[in-house]
């Protein structure tokens, strides 16, 4: 990703009680399932040409888009809107099994870059109602995500947006309940929903293995650990981001004095570092590392130069291409094609 013109100078190197530094999470920026689904986009310009039409946002991020559609991407809301035949990218949020058939009767060439983390969910979506369980899927209305998975049992699923929509829940049956997730939650509060509906429901079933993505996770995990010494926390990430919401909500919730999101850091602004020594970055799972340097040289120039990493997970993870894109029109295959990890 390029880097964004930077007006330097613009932070002031205010005094403030005591020195300065930065508190810098990692792991932190792109998870596996963005890193693949970006890419996928800049493959799919490279093999077949632009225009490549993506449905939705590839990922929550404004820069992202942007550089995209520079390249030669279309975004679009739906699949009616590509021209029959022309190629379309599903995006990292995964899309029901009805985008996949509008896609089809117009002749579309559909590549799926939906996160693998999502499609594990979509599948277990469809193994408990093929079991003909009640799935109790929680997550916010009206998501990419959850639209995506709720489109593949719709008869079967009902939307938990928070623990205090469990009082008001009414199911069919008690006795035969499972609950999934929305990938990008909050942990806590995922986990919070997850008590009170048990305590309603005492024979509600886990998923096989825990929805919300190992990057988000540790993303929070690395906030809650920098936020008890934290004056401020600064969030590099979009408004449709959910990953980047919930980091701001978590920074508060373990201790940092202040937190805000920005998309690009000519958001910051000069108030928020008023009387500030130590401040905290992070950034979320769909935000290219470029916004975060950016960011850092704005700190810089208001003094906080010292940064200082704070690490508590290691990410080597890559998910494998989009089965059109492990090679170009020559056949060649791709390095990265079938994914691993970096060593």
């Amino acid at each position: 990703m390029p880097r964004v013109r930077r007006e330097a100078g613009r932070l002031k190197d205010l005094p403030v009680d005591g020195a300065k530094q930065v508190l810098l999470a990692a792991p932190r920026g792109y998870c596996a399932g963005v890193d693949r689904a970006v890419v996928a986009v800049e493959k799919a310009l490279d093999r077949y040409g632009a225009p490549v039409y993506v449905r939705k946002q590839i990922v929550h991020n404004v820069h992202v888009v942007r550089t995209l559609e520079k390249m030669g991407a279309i975004f679009v809301e739906e699949v009616d809107e590509v021209p029959p035949g022309a190629n379309v990218v599903f995006s990292a949020h995964g899309v029901s099994p009805a985008v996949v058939s509008a896609a089809e009767d117009r002749g579309l060439h559909a590549i799926d870059a939906t996160c693998p983390l999502v499609t594990k969910v979509h599948r277990e979506a469809v193994r408990f109602a093929k079991q003909d369980m009640e799935i109790l899927l929680i997550g916010h209305t009206g998501h990419e995500e959850v639209e995506g998975t709720s489109g593949e049992a719709p008869e079967h699923i009902t939307i938990v947006n928070s623990p205090d929509d469990v009082d008001d829940l009414e199911v069919k049956d008690p006795e035969r309940l499972v609950w999934l997730s929305q990938t990008t939650l909050s942990v806590d509060e995922t986990m919070e929903t997850v008590r009170r509906l048990r305590e309603r429901f005492p024979k509600l079933q886990d998923p096989p293995s825990d929805d919300i993505c190992y990057a988000t996770q540790n993303r929070q995990v690395a906030i809650k650990k920098i936020a008890p010494d934290a004056d401020l926390v600064l969030v590099v990430g979009s408004s449709n981001s959910s990953n980047s919401v919930r980091l701001v909500e978590v920074a508060l919730e373990y201790g940092a004095k202040a937190a805000y999101r920005v998309d690009f850091s000519s958001e910051v602004k000069q108030e928020w570092l008023d009387g500030v020594r130590t401040i905290g970055v992070t950034s979320g799972a769909s935000v290219p590392e470029v916004l975060v340097q950016e960011l850092l040289d704005d700190l810089a120039d208001a003094g906080y130069a010292d940064v200082r990493a704070t690490v508590t997970a290691e990410e080597d993870l890559v998910f494998s291409l989009p089965k059109e894109l492990r090679q170009d029109a020559s056949g060649k295959k791709d390095a990265r094609a079938l994914g691993g990890r970096i060593r």
